[in-house]
């Protein structure tokens, strides 16, 4: 995927923190990057609508809205959407990590924990002062202080016959090139091509292909394809494997999905 221009995003000065656990919503622009950084505190970062790309120590983390990042205090990192997306960082006092991954790791977010925090921003509450709403965010931090985490949804590899074809892939996701053709243009095997997706990226090739199509399928959709075009657009003769491989990742099917962009806040 072709990088565009990118916009800095302004600084947040917060030299300490308001509460043990406190939120901060943003509405990001496309094309929106965040200086590296860390903080104090333990941070999960959520989002609706978009993808959020982040880099940690020269990891790259990417994450569709039905998986949060998790970043331990401490851990320089920054961030890139290249769409409009709405942000969530759920902040969280040291004492209060214990049962979170030791590093930096994806989050499955439940819909109990996206109601709330919609919520939250409906109320534009950042601090919880009620007894209630001290309750919702308990209820957050049960739901995601898990140690069922995954490293990576979409992973990369600086391999030499990897990379090129990753990018190729990210760059056009509808490419139907088999990992034969690939072995030939890159001068190897197929087996030995299999071999190296799963050593590098923990996945077949197929695996990585269809999680980078079901990413490009979210973008079509925020852009007001029907599920019918989205799931001919990717090579699908009919909707319904297409409705189940989204549903596979997200949880929900795409027509809830681009429900969720269209309601009210």
């Amino acid at each position: 995927m072709r990088k565009a221009k990118r916009t800095l995003h302004p600084s947040l000065s917060i030299h300490a923190a308001p509460s043990d656990v406190f939120m901060n919503f943003e509405a990001f622009l496309s094309n929106t990057e965040t200086r590296v950084h860390s903080h104090p505190w333990g941070q999960v970062q959520l989002i609706s609508g978009g993808i959020l790309e982040m880099d940690v120590q020269g990891t790259r983390f990417l994450a569709p809205p039905h998986l949060a990042i998790w970043v331990p205090p401490g851990v320089m990192h920054c961030s890139f959407n290249r769409r409009p997306l709405e942000y969530c960082s759920l902040n969280i006092a040291i004492p209060l990590t214990g049962e979170f991954p030791s590093q930096t790791s994806l989050i499955k977010v439940t819909p109990i924990v996206q109601a709330i925090v919609e919520d939250f921003r409906h109320r534009a509450i950042n601090v919880a002062e009620t007894e209630a709403d001290k309750r919702l965010v308990q209820v957050m931090l049960d739901q995601l202080a898990t140690r069922e985490s995954q490293r990576h949804f979409l992973p990369t590899s600086d391999h030499k016959y990897l990379a090129p074809i990753l990018a190729a892939v990210e760059e056009a996701p509808t490419d139907n090139t088999s990992l034969k053709e690939w072995a030939d243009r890159v001068h190897t095997t197929e087996r030995t091509l299999a071999r190296y997706c799963q050593a590098e990226l923990g996945m077949s090739f197929t695996e990585w292909r269809l999680r980078v199509r079901y990413l490009y399928s979210m973008e079509l959709l925020r852009k007001g394809q029907t599920v019918k075009e989205v799931a001919l657009t990717l090579g699908y003769n009919q909707a319904s494997p297409f409705i189940a491989m989204f549903k596979k990742y997200s949880g929900l099917t795409p027509e809830q999905y681009k429900n969720r962009l269209t309601a009210p806040v």
